[in-house]
């Protein structure tokens, strides 16, 4: 029997990997909520952990690495991303917050026709096709006869995908960047953005935390740091296709982990309507693999 590429084997751990901490990432921010640290305050001291670890692994590439404006949407995109990601996943029920971020793919295809000019393809359209109707089905309101999010957590939830769709097309056009700098960029958008929104969450910023709150302030900015770098090195070496169903692996973890950590459960219809979107995350992998 033939053996397998270990360069293979391993891009596929760093893909599931990362599935995993992201799908278990809202559980200790949760806890750190319940700490007295509120969610904007969270986003800001974890990624500003990141950065600084960042900025001190990463020196070499920093150091070398020209200024580019293109930097400047990266940050506010990413960065509005990851901190949506957190509100959203703190203040709703978890897997909706992450299905109706896993409509990411929709806006991809819509945002790679509008900013980097590329066309409509047969699965692009499968694309859009199966989020619009699995995010109807989804959402639906009998009493409203309309397909609407329940609460702003869901809004952010959504928002933040078209953020993470931004970002991605924003990154493959500066394509001249590396990313351990975009990924730099981004970890200081969170941090400019979460010390905007400190004001409108209105809670007490105060830093009197016991020591226990700030170890894991840390830990949870090195395993954000990690874990970016960790899927970096993943998407460079597996396929597109493959790549997407491995990331999708977040969902059941999420699912799992929701269920046991936080005692949440999902109707039929929001199985159903969530399956469509997966489904089409999947054709959006499909669609990667015909591009190359």
């Amino acid at each position: 029997m033939k053996s397998a590429d270990p360069a293979k084997t391993l891009a596929v751990s760093a893909l599931l990997a990362g599935a995993v901490v992201w799908g278990l990432i809202w559980y200790p921010y949760r806890l750190l909520e319940s700490a007295g640290v509120s969610g904007a305050l969270s986003s800001t001291l974890t990624y500003l952990a990141a950065l600084l670890l960042g900025l001190a692994v990463l020196r070499k590439a920093w150091r070398q690495a020209r200024w580019s404006w293109m930097l400047v949407p990266i940050a506010l995109a990413g960065g509005g991303c990851n901190l949506g990601y957190v509100l959203a996943t703190l203040h709703g029920e978890v897997m909706r917050v992450l299905l109706l971020f896993y409509l990411a793919p929709l806006w991809t295809v819509l945002l790679s026709r509008l900013l980097l000019g590329e066309r409509l393809t047969g699965a692009g359209a499968a694309v859009i096709g199966f989020s619009v109707a699995g995010t109807f089905v989804m959402l639906w309101h009998p009493a409203l006869g309309a397909p609407f999010p329940r609460n702003g957590a869901e809004w952010i939830g959504m928002a933040s995908g078209f953020l993470f769709a931004l970002t991605n097309v924003l990154v493959r056009r500066a394509a001249h960047l590396t990313i351990e700098i975009k990924s730099l960029a981004v970890f200081a958008g969170v941090v400019l953005l979460g010390l905007a929104a400190l004001p409108l969450e209105g809670t007490e910023t105060g830093m009197h935390h016991a020591p226990s709150v700030w170890l894991m302030i840390v830990v949870i900015g090195l395993v954000l740091l990690v874990i970016n770098l960790v899927v970096q090195y993943g998407l460079m070496r597996a396929p597109a296709n493959q790549a997407i169903v491995i990331l999708l692996f977040e969902l059941v973890v999420a699912a799992v982990s929701s269920w046991l950590l936080a005692g949440e459960a999902m109707s039929v219809q929001e199985w159903l309507g969530g399956a469509m979107i997966v489904t089409a995350s999947l054709f959006s992998g499909r669609m990667e693999e015909q591009k190359a």
